[in-house]
């Protein structure tokens, strides 16, 4: 079974080789149709504690590290990154 993989923004670092990312969803409401937000944070491992608060990470599930942590960060996610021009003008 393939290990799920969520994209969230870190709002805390506080922790020793722990960051908790907040990780929104959309979703339809179930009687009026309107699309709301959910939101649920995730304590993730951070090795190296290289990663600060909001940044934007890809985490990835494994097998339980301690109480609360079951994912590790992969990734950092660059949000500033500025799309190529296809057209030279």
């Amino acid at each position: 079974m393939p290990k799920r993989v969520l994209t969230g923004q870190i709002v805390s670092d506080k922790g020793d080789k722990t960051v908790v990312v907040n990780v929104e969803r959309k979703v339809k409401h179930a009687l009026y149709g309107k699309i709301i937000r959910r939101s649920k944070k995730y304590h993730a491992h951070d090795e190296a504690n290289e990663y600060k608060a909001g940044e934007t990470v890809r985490i990835e599930e494994t097998a339980p590290i301690s109480k609360l942590k079951t994912w590790k960060v992969i990734e950092r996610v660059d949000t500033h990154a500025t799309p190529e021009r296809a057209d030279n003008a």
